[in-house]
């Protein structure tokens, strides 16, 4: 034991870490450990008298912050596909916007444009086929008339209380015309426009009988309507696409609940 204690104080006198610089890493201070304690304290006291001083509200708002800070600093990969996806329909759809004022581009054409996109509006369908519907003599005649009315009707429908729900605004600052309030066409998601000339497109080559450069014709117009939406600036891309696929949709939804030809003649005799 006496040999013992020599080595030890010889051991702990050579050992770097026991000199007087290097105390500070080993033992810290008592003044910082007191000072750091009463900073401690006074911050929770700080803390806790802030905390009795805000409302319920702000504290539960308080405590969902780093949760949404975490989750926007690591979103998920649907989240980042959903959101590459959008940016590029946005940036696609200013581009294409070539005529969505005068200043534009093609700011020249945007009476011709908005002049294609009147023809695959409600309104002079709905005109217009109640005029036929009104001069037509034959039952096979009344009936596809009253059906077609039917699936304007359910279009107009359909496209406004999406429109509602979504609530999406085109590429551009562009005010909705005269027209697009009476058929309620006031937001982008789904463009009314291509649903339309989708479903009439459909609906007439199937009812119709047709020769194929008319069939070529009346699919090129229903696709140069849906692109001239985008080019006035009124419409997303994936609006006009989406309005092609509730287009076909609805032709689906009529042809299901086609009115036969006597409830046609009944729905004729009351009006």
């Amino acid at each position: 034991m006496p040999a013992s204690q020599p080595r030890s104080r010889a051991r702990d006198r050579n050992n770097v870490l026991n000199r007087a610089e290097f105390l500070s890493l080993n033992q810290p201070l008592k003044g910082n450990q007191e000072g750091r304690s009463s900073s401690r304290k006074q911050s929770c006291q700080a803390g806790a008298a802030g905390a009795q001083n805000t409302s319920p509200k702000e504290r539960r708002q308080s405590q969902q912050l780093p949760e949404e800070d975490c989750m926007q600093l690591n979103p998920s990969f649907k989240g980042i596909a959903f959101n590459s996806l959008l940016a590029i329909d946005i940036c696609m759809s200013k581009r294409l916007g070539v005529c969505a004022n005068r200043a534009s581009s093609w700011g020249g054409a945007r009476s011709m444009i908005n002049l294609l996109g009147i023809t695959g509006h409600g309104i002079p369908w709905i005109a217009g086929t109640l005029i036929c519907l009104v001069k037509s003599s034959t039952l096979a005649g009344q009936e596809v008339l009253m059906n077609l009315l039917l699936a304007l009707l359910l279009d107009i429908m359909i496209v406004a209380g999406l429109q509602k729900l979504a609530k999406r605004k085109g590429p551009y600052d562009i005010n909705p015309g005269l027209l697009d309030y009476l058929t309620m066409d006031t937001y982008a998601f789904p463009a009314g426009h291509a649903s339309r000339v989708a479903m009439l497109s459909k609906f007439f080559l199937n009812h119709l009988v047709l020769a194929i450069p008319l069939r070529i014709l009346l699919v090129l117009w229903a696709l140069c309507v849906g692109l001239s939406r985008v080019m006035i600036g009124r419409h997303h891309i994936t609006d006009v696409l989406s309005g092609f696929v509730f287009g076909y949709l609805q032709f689906r939804l009529v042809e299901l609940i086609w009115m036969s030809s006597n409830t046609c003649q009944m729905l004729i005799s009351i009006w």
